[in-house]
């Protein structure tokens, strides 16, 4: 799977980093003079880097939608006209998994790594199948469902590789100077924002994939009549348990 992500990457190397720099580099201008105006337009400062991490998520999910169906001639200009309508949408997704992720983090951390990995693919179940209101949470879930630790071991291993060599250039060009860290972070920030979206994206077709064989109808000899048998109420999981599966028993 992460080897999936890197090959997306490099393969559409051609249009995720001019699209990512004309994201990231417009809006992240855009957000400093803003806050470099006056504390009261932080809060516009933080809305305009919201859109466009969410627009740019949207358009990387189109282009592995593309590459999914043997199209390798996705455009900028394409991808922007397949995100823009379900933007505000990808926004409301967004802020409503943020903060729940958030405070599950601030005061249990562990609930909070739960929900992250259960929407995790909330943004292509938004673009690819444009659910009403928030049911893109719940779609997730049942993606997940079952796949709970190998897809928590993509985003950590991805997640956590990436941070951790981008941090240590950063501060690297920051003994330089203050100027050096400033380019060196933009730099950064072009060439990795394609690997915060990709992973999404590609888990999406992956689980999508693995729930379409497992519901695949099995088909059995008929069953020789015998007298009913009183039905059982198995236990009901919760929402954790049917994504990661059940504690072993002591």
């Amino acid at each position: 799977m992460i080897r999936r992500v890197f090959d997306i990457y490099v393969d559409q190397a051609p249009v995720l980093m001019p699209v990512a720099a004309a994201v990231f580099v417009v809006s992240g201008v855009l957000a400093e003079v803003l806050e470099a105006s006056g504390p009261g337009l932080a809060l516009i400062a933080l809305l305009i880097k919201l859109i466009a991490t969410t627009l740019f998520t949207g358009m990387v999910v189109q282009l592995v939608a593309d590459v999914q169906a043997g199209r390798r001639d996705s455009t900028p200009r394409g991808l922007l006209n397949a995100a823009t309508p379900v933007l505000g949408k990808l926004i409301l997704v967004g802020l409503v998994a943020g903060i729940g992720v958030v405070v599950g983090l601030i005061f249990f951390l562990v609930p909070g790594l739960i929900l992250f990995t259960m929407w995790f693919v909330a943004a292509p179940v938004v673009v690819l199948e444009r659910p009403d209101g928030l049911l893109a949470l719940r779609r997730s879930q049942e993606l997940v469902k079952g796949n709970g630790w190998p897809v928590f071991g993509v985003i950590a291993v991805l997640f956590v590789a990436v941070g951790v060599v981008a941090e240590i250039i950063i501060l690297a060009a920051a003994a330089v100077g203050s100027a050096a860290a400033l380019v060196v972070s933009v730099v950064l920030g072009v060439l990795t924002a394609p690997l915060a979206a990709l992973p999404a994206a590609v888990l999406y077709f992956e689980l999508r994939r693995l729930s379409t064989r497992s519901a695949a109808p099995v088909i059995e000899p008929d069953p020789v009549p015998g007298p009913p048998e009183p039905e059982a109420r198995a236990p009901e999981n919760s929402d954790a348990e049917r994504a990661f599966g059940s504690a072993p028993d002591a």
